[in-house]
């Protein structure tokens, strides 16, 4: 088992926070972009709101 600072990280491009690999990301991390359902409705024009 892995730790979880071991993990892939990537950087969201809507909110611009790092968020860390998932299971359920397992198959299509490479075109993970958001960290979170929130971010992925917003899109890139991101800061809108926050």
């Amino acid at each position: 088992m892995r730790k979880k600072s071991e993990l892939p990280t990537k950087v969201c491009v809507s909110c611009g926070l790092p968020f860390s690999w998932r299971k359920k990301w397992e198959r299509d991390w490479e075109q993970v972009r958001y960290c979170s359902e929130r971010c992925r409705r917003q899109g890139a024009n991101g800061k809108e709101g926050v």
